[in-house]
């Protein structure tokens, strides 16, 4: 093992206060996320005179950035430490790339610095939920990551209608203001976030990579969050081509509904975070899944009505299974190596929302060719259904595994 100090201190914890803002800080790094989408058309589609298809990449290429970023940026927190200066120089950097996105006049450029801010952002966030997952004694770990996972699930819902009501103003408002989002929340982590845990050496490169291969177990968590994020895609993209195509949805009820989904995923993370504190993981895990996978299976057979109490359950079953990924994701490797565990983690997630509209639109154009576009929604959520199931019915056995072994709850 090289040596280098950590400057984390012996056995420190957050106060319930500093607990609150780190949920404030994952709510502030994600609200630029989906400030984009309201003004993509304009910002992307017709500024750049380029294709739909191109238009997406906007979008998606952020995502790459992320999924390549994420386990890397992991590796070297563990190895250096320093997160809270990592979180400040990560948060500044994504709040420069907002302020020139509207600046640039090339596209190819564009997409460049799209990438590397979606690096400069899952680095950030990666390393928050790392100092979540030690910010409390391990019994309390379930509320730390819970109060993460809402702050960062509301982060994404209040993004897009804040990016609709500023790009009726200006279409370049949205990218400033989220620059100033970044730039707040850059200075809020430099004046409250404190490293956590015990003082100990710095593992080198090897120790933490090696430290990851023996505990190939994390790979489950993982899964889900692949799984999760995939049918997530299915809702910001798949929903909402189906409810304007087949139920002549206004914009309105399309936010409306979507709102409906995400904010009781949000809200109802911390509270479901304590439960997971005395209940068991793998339960958790596996029967919000299941119940998450019902309810996406079903939406294309709901009518508008319908919908509008189905989404909510949704949520709820989606806010069942998300901490208890989390917090199963922290506890499956050791300290050394848990920031590159949460950056996989992330990773995962990443590839997960990139698959998951690309799949929705695959399928649902494929099957509507020959039976209709009602069908065809009805086949791609059912494909986002299944999914679900068949992460459930290929991770229990080494769930039970882990579980027998006393490694897992």
């Amino acid at each position: 093992m090289q040596v280098g100090r950590s400057t984390e201190a012996s056995g420190y914890t957050y106060e319930s206060w500093r607990l609150w803002l780190l949920g404030l800080l994952a709510l502030l790094t994600l609200v630029p996320v989906t400030l984009p989408v309201p003004i993509l058309r304009a910002l992307v589609h017709e500024r750049f005179g380029v294709d739909e298809a191109m238009t997406s990449w906007f979008m998606s290429i952020n995502m790459v950035g992320a999924f390549l970023a994420a386990p890397i940026a992991g590796l070297l927190a563990d190895r250096y430490g320093r997160r809270r200066e990592l979180i400040v120089g990560a948060l500044v950097v994504d709040g420069f790339c907002f302020i020139a996105l509207p600046l640039i006049d090339d596209f190819s450029t564009l997409l460049v610095v799209r990438f590397f801010e979606g690096c400069a952002h899952i680095l950030a966030l990666s390393l928050i939920l790392a100092l979540a997952s030690t910010s409390q004694e391990e019994a309390k770990r379930g509320r730390a990551m819970g109060m993460v996972g809402a702050g960062l699930l509301l982060g994404v819902a209040l993004g897009a209608p804040l990016g609709g009501a500023l790009g009726n103003r200006s279409v370049v408002l949205p990218l400033h203001f989220g620059a100033g989002v970044l730039f707040a929340a850059a200075a809020l982590a430099a004046a409250t976030l404190r490293e956590t845990g015990r003082e100990r050496e710095r593992p080198g490169l090897s120790t933490i990579l090696d430290a990851v291969r023996k505990n190939r177990g994390v790979m489950v968590p993982l899964a889900f969050a692949f799984a999760d994020r995939f049918t997530v895609g299915f809702y910001t993209t798949t929903l909402t081509l189906y409810l304007t195509r087949i139920h002549f949805a206004a914009p309105a009820t399309v936010g409306a509904l979507i709102a409906s989904f995400m904010l009781p995923f949000a809200l109802l993370s911390y509270p479901f975070g304590r439960l997971a504190e005395g209940r068991s993981l793998v339960v958790m895990l596996c029967v919000g899944s299941l119940l998450y996978g019902i309810g996406t299976a079903a939406v294309g057979y709901c009518s508008l009505t319908e919908l509008r109490f189905l989404m909510p359950a949704i949520g709820m079953a989606a806010a069942v299974m998300f901490v208890p990924s989390m917090v199963m994701t922290a506890e499956l490797v050791p300290e050394e190596a848990r920031t590159t565990a949460l950056g996989a983690f992330n990773a995962a997630g990443s590839l997960g929302f990139i698959v998951g509209p690309l799949t929705g639109g695959y399928v649902s154009e494929f099957v509507a060719r020959g039976s209709g576009w009602l069908e065809g929604y009805r086949a791609a959520f059912l494909v986002a259904g299944v999914s679900e199931f068949l992460c459930v019915a290929l991770a229990l056995p080494a769930l039970w595994r882990l579980r027998r072994s006393g490694r897992t709850r």
